[in-house]
């Protein structure tokens, strides 16, 4: 069984550490811990691949982050899914979460975009019954446009927990593939 885990976030150097790029961060980890290489693919994205474990049975897993902007994440992932042969049901996308605190992870299957335009734009040409790992990025303080503080850097006091952050969303991909969407729920969804 192989699975498309897809990391939203948006292209250039000034969105690489941006809270709306927490999902690039997850994978880039992945393939970090896994010593993988990032390749282009002619689905205007990035990919990795690997296995979880050893043996014929073992889950593989491909990495992938779009080369275009986060309201453009759906043909790319439409894309990948066509040429790997994945169904929506082997789908994980990894995305910024506003209504959920920073540093935490929920965990779910289908439900709306939430105003989200990389979910959005993936709902629109795929469906919306695919996986999602939720990595919560708060909301902005006073009066800040989210749109903005979506688009802006973690802060001070955020920054040094952004490596365990990232880390444990890598963890929870790789808990929901191996034990499915109930166990990964009971112990991402506390």
């Amino acid at each position: 069984m192989v699975w498309l885990v897809v990391g939203l976030g948006n292209p250039g150097a000034e969105y690489k550490n941006t809270r709306h790029n927490i999902g690039h961060m997850v994978v880039d980890e992945m393939a970090r811990v896994n010593s993988l290489t990032w390749s282009s693919h002619k689905a205007r994205a990035d990919v990795a691949a690997y296995k979880i474990g050893v043996g014929i049975d073992a889950p593989g897993v491909v990495l992938a982050k779009s080369h275009g902007y986060m309201n453009e994440s759906g043909g790319p992932i439409k894309a990948l899914c066509n040429f790997y042969k994945i169904g929506i049901e082997n789908l994980i996308v990894i995305h910024d979460e506003l209504d959920i605190p920073f540093d935490a992870i929920r965990i779910k299957q289908g439900g709306g975009d939430n105003g989200h335009n990389g979910l959005k734009s993936t709902t629109g040409v795929i469906g919306a019954n695919y996986f999602r790992i939720r990595m919560g990025i708060g909301r902005p303080i006073g009066q800040q446009d989210p749109a903005d503080f979506v688009l802006k850097n973690f802060s001070s006091v955020e920054k040094p927990e952004i490596p365990s952050f990232v880390s444990r969303g890598a963890d929870a991909i790789e808990y929901l593939i191996k034990n499915g969407l109930q166990a990964a729920q009971g112990q991402y969804n506390q």
